[in-house]
């Protein structure tokens, strides 16, 4: 028997775009456009002119701030709950975050300015922009916390834990060292807390492949940093499909 045809994407497998009212869905839909984001792949750069946003669908994208000796570290996740490019309706145009892909898939992109046009009519889609900037200050704020007072080991738990939110299934395919950076630590620091979740039977990890094997036991070795940013997410974000609960 063929094959069975792969299921296409559909702008309403970004959970933004889903919530929005099928009028204002139609406004958008001429203008979205499917696009493939490769591992690795960077949207924008520090000071770069925001001329597009990005719906992920099944893909994750870090934010990160990288400093001048070209050290850097993650300040935010965004996958299919958000979009990459809030600068754009804020009214900053541009922002000292690089936009990265840290797992590959694809995303809606669309121009800017036709966000903005639906922005200032001051409907849904205003509403659902700003709530969903709230959720993302949050996260960039407990990220900071979590980064100056928890472990490697936590830190790489409540990583995992935001990044499974974000994907269908409980496999991530990640090497150590692009965790390292992410996290804003050394290599060996990763190698060290992946190997005691691997030993625990947490997780299995090869050759950049990372599959969660008990997930109840992930969020339990976790800091509270993670249940904060869930719960507000979630709080903001009603919309959101119910994630696993521990």
């Amino acid at each position: 028997m063929p094959a069975s045809p792969k299921p296409q994407a559909r702008p309403q497998d970004n959970h933004l775009l889903a919530a929005l009212p099928t009028t204002a869905l139609e406004r958008l839909l001429p203008h979205l456009e499917l696009v493939a984001l490769p591992l690795g792949k960077v949207l924008y750069e520090s000071g770069d002119a925001l001329r597009h946003v990005y719906f992920p669908t099944n893909s994750i994208v870090s934010l990160l701030y990288v400093m001048e000796n070209g050290a850097s570290a993650e300040i935010s996740v965004v996958g299919n709950e958000g979009l990459i490019g809030v600068a754009v309706f804020m009214g900053g145009e541009s922002t000292p975050s690089r936009a990265i892909v840290q797992s590959a898939g694809h995303a809606y992109r669309l121009p800017g300015q036709r966000l903005k046009d639906e922005f200032n009519r001051h409907g849904e889609l205003l509403v659902l922009m700003l709530r969903y900037t709230q959720a993302l200050i949050t996260q960039m704020a407990q990220t900071a916390v979590c980064n100056r007072h928890h472990s490697i080991d936590q830190q790489l738990c409540r990583w995992l834990l935001l990044s499974l939110d974000r994907l269908k299934g409980n496999q991530l395919s990640m090497t150590q060292e692009l965790i390292a950076n992410m996290l804003g630590v050394r290599r060996e620091g990763v190698t060290d807390a992946a190997g005691k979740l691997q030993r625990l039977g947490v997780i299995e990890y090869s050759r950049g492949h990372i599959k969660v094997l008990d997930r109840p036991r992930l969020e339990q070795l976790s800091c509270e940093c993670y249940a904060v940013v869930r719960k507000e997410t979630e709080r903001l974000l009603p919309y959101l499909p119910t994630r696993p609960q521990a």
